[in-house]
């Protein structure tokens, strides 16, 4: 069950409120009982299971993977330069 979180509209408390999807959204302030606006915040989200790529999401703090390649001036492919967060690039062999 999702918690959602409530702010006041005319003494600004904000509280929380662990509640099923199908409850009723609270109108009214816990402390002065006055109506209340639900606050919206940012989720994140991870998908998981086949059909999502590894290269998808950052792994280790590393943007690049092993398969990207620059060419160079001479034509051949090169793996690019590795990441500066990490010492571990897979790019950087």
């Amino acid at each position: 069950m999702p918690t959602y979180e409530y702010e006041c509209l005319e003494c600004r408390h904000r509280f929380n409120v662990f509640q099923s999807m199908k409850d009723k959204a609270v109108n009214e302030c816990e402390k002065c009982g006055k109506e209340v606006r639900k606050i919206y915040g940012a989720t994140g989200i991870i998908f998981k299971g086949n059909g999502f790529y590894v290269n998808d999401y950052k792994k280790n703090g590393c943007s690049t993977t092993a398969k990207e390649t620059v060419p160079s001036k001479s034509g051949d492919t090169k793996a690019s330069s590795p990441c500066s967060s990490c010492e571990s690039c897979p790019a950087s062999s």
